[in-house]
This record gives C-alpha cells, structure tokens and sequence, in this order.
C-alpha cells in the first residue's frame, strides 16, 4: 500500500479499492463515529448521570434526615410540651397591664415590711419590646444595712419579675442644720432603678407591628428617588 493508492481514491467504484486501502479507510470511519458518539451521546448522557448521582445523594440526606426526626418524634413532642409549660411559667410571671398597680405596690409594701423610708419611688416610662413591656422605678431608701438586704431579697423572691440595677449605696446624710452632726454610719442609703416587666396584650402588639410596617414605609418612601 502506498501514499499514491489514497491519492486517487474513486468511492464510486470503493468496491474495487484495495484490501489495505479499504481497511484504512474503515478504520477512520469507524474512529470518526466513535469521536462524534462521545461528543453527541456518551459526554451529554455521562453530565447527566453526574448530576443524577449528585441529586440521588441530596435526596438521600434528606431521607436521613425526615427518618431520624421520625424516629425522634415522641422524644420532640415531649420537649415540645416542656418548652411550652417552661414558657407558660415565665409568662406567668409576667403581669399584665391591669396588674402593674398591684407590683408596684408589692414593692413598696416589700421595702416598709423592712422599716425602710421611701426617699424616691418613681415608675418611668415603659420600654416596649417583642412582646413584653419593660418598666423602670427609680428608687431611694433609708435603712440598715441588714434590712436594705433583706428588702432585695424579699424583691427577688416576688411573684413577679423584679430585679434591682445600676445599685449605689451610701452612707447616710449628715443631720442638723447645716449638716453639723456626724452622719449616722449605721443607716444607709440605697439607690437604684427596679426593672419590672408585664407582657403586651393582644391589641398592644398588633399596635406595635402595625407601627413597624408604618415606619418601614415610610423608611422605604424617604429611600425612593424623586422623579
């Protein structure tokens, strides 16, 4: 077989073709389908099977997954109730705005049960969170230093949720007039703010949202460009 014999090459008549030439031939026939079926068939068909593994392993995590929470459903139900029991407890001791009257005065009454003398009691202005409001007392006595303590005990073991901040305690004022007489180191005083909270009722929150939404349009009205 030579060079010459692919030269002058006639397919009308590739039945009289040389045995050699023909099997060339062949073999290059037989390599071009086999390069156009792997770039038209076998490569589309192999990305397809990839993605089909990939998917397959997506969807068996997720089997996994909804199997084991089934497997722990009764176990979640359960945490689920005591979550809710444990939430309804908190709640419990949250008051609701008609009650606030009744804790601030148990408070007070918390602090005269200890021959305290009131110098200070004010509720200021409620803080609004989610779904609870947060109310502030600023407060001042005058007592020992055992009955200031066990007024802050008696505040902490309250029905209701109090705790006492930002505490400054001092000696108390000098008496007589101009402050003569030494002050009495045995009574001190006692600043601090009572942090109170009571829960929104259902119209405070919707109140609260709506006022969001508001807020956020008018956010949203401010950012848009004028035409």
């Amino acid at each position: 077989m030579k060079l010459e014999d692919f030269n002058n090459i006639d397919f009308k008549n590739a039945g009289n073709l040389p045995l050699p030439v023909k099997a060339v031939l062949l073999l290059g026939l037989l390599v071009l389908l086999i390069g156009a079926g792997y770039w038209f068939i076998w490569n589309p068909a192999a990305a397809e099977l990839e993605g089909a593994r990939a998917k397959e392993g997506e969807l068996r995590k997720v089997f996994l997954d909804k199997k084991r929470q089934s497997i722990n459903l009764e176990a979640y139900k359960e945490q689920m109730v005591e979550i809710e029991r444990t939430f309804g407890a908190l709640l419990k001791q949250l008051p609701d705005k008609s009650q606030m009257d009744g804790l601030l005065t148990d408070i007070n009454q918390a602090g005269l049960a200890r021959g305290l003398e009131f110098e200070l009691f004010k509720p200021g202005k409620e803080v609004i969170g989610d779904f609870y409001a947060e109310m502030p007392i600023q407060i001042k006595v005058v007592g020992s230093y055992h009955d200031l303590g066990a007024f802050a005990t008696d505040v902490s073991k309250l029905s209701r949720i109090v705790t006492l901040n930002d505490l400054v305690v001092s000696t108390a004022a000098a008496k007589g007039k101009g402050g003569n007489e030494p002050a009495d180191v045995s009574r001190l005083v006692m600043e601090a703010v009572a942090k109170t909270y009571r829960y929104l009722d259902a119209g405070e929150i919707a109140a609260k949202r709506e006022a969001e939404l508001q807020a956020k349009k008018g956010a949203k009205n401010t950012k848009a460009p004028k035409k």
